[in-house]
């Protein structure tokens, strides 16, 4: 029988090696520090490396260790490196946060090809990929490890003025993509979770408003989500105590998604 603490909460993640895509602004700029800050050593990956160099700087200004690494989640070779320059650098991955997405901001029929493949492999293929090389070294090393996908709201409600159905369509491929290696995977205690986030202040928010408008005002609360606010929600995933927890998606939209 397992000794639990009382209460069986923990945040520590001392010894644990984490890698954020998609860490050169908003949630995975926000998740990086959040993890460093929580005890792990975190592989920070985008394509903006003097962004990745500033984040780097940042966290090891607060006392924590970050490793850049420059990559292209449309580039599946790109990828894999990714996870061995991980390791090499930091060790075995223990915790990998799926962030990097983009918008389509593009109504369907006018969408070019180019763009389709690039939402399709960023936001969907790419993430696939990574959780597949991470996965295979974590059950060859008999390791057990985290996942946490970033979904979106817009994969349970999409409106007709919103111009992103492939944004949509593959951040409902992202909660199916959790929910399925969740299963998969259990058996090796790989725990594959998600966060569906309403809108979020971060530069793709940023440029829906600009595009858009300021349309806060039809939302409940009438406001944006901080990047801050999700804080709590990736530890809880991230951390020991949620060891039990795999195959859910947890919704932070701040009710945007209920309207």
């Amino acid at each position: 029988m397992t000794d639990f603490s009382l209460p069986n909460v923990s945040h520590d993640l001392t010894g644990e090696v984490a890698l954020v895509t998609g860490a050169t602004s908003g949630l995975g700029w926000r998740f990086a520090r959040v993890l460093a800050a929580a005890g792990a050593k975190v592989a920070i990956a985008g394509r903006r490396t003097e962004r990745l160099e500033e984040l780097a700087n940042v966290i090891a200004d607060n006392g924590g260790k970050a490793l850049p690494i420059t990559a292209d989640m449309t580039d599946s070779q790109s990828i894999i490196d990714m996870v061995q320059t991980a390791e090499d650098g930091l060790g075995l991955v223990t915790i990998l946060v799926n962030n990097a997405g983009i918008p389509d901001a593009q109504r369907a029929t006018k969408m070019p090809l180019d763009l389709i493949d690039r939402v399709f492999d960023t936001n969907l293929r790419g993430p696939y990929v990574l959780s597949c090389e991470v996965a295979r070294r974590l059950i060859d090393a008999k390791t057990p490890g985290r996942m946490v996908n970033i979904a979106s709201v817009a994969a349970y409600n999409y409106t007709p003025g919103s111009a992103a159905a492939l944004y949509s369509i593959t951040k409902a491929g992202m909660v199916r993509l959790t929910e399925a290696l969740a299963v998969e995977w259990s058996r090796f205690n790989i725990n594959v979770n998600g966060i569906a986030p309403g809108l979020v202040r971060s530069e793709m928010s940023d440029g829906m408003l600009e595009r858009m408008g300021d349309f806060t005002s039809h939302f409940p609360r009438k406001k944006i989500i901080e990047t801050e606010e999700l804080d709590s929600t990736l530890l809880y995933l991230c951390a020991p105590s949620s060891s039990c927890v795999t195959g859910t998606i947890i919704k932070l939209d701040d009710g945007q998604g209920s309207r």
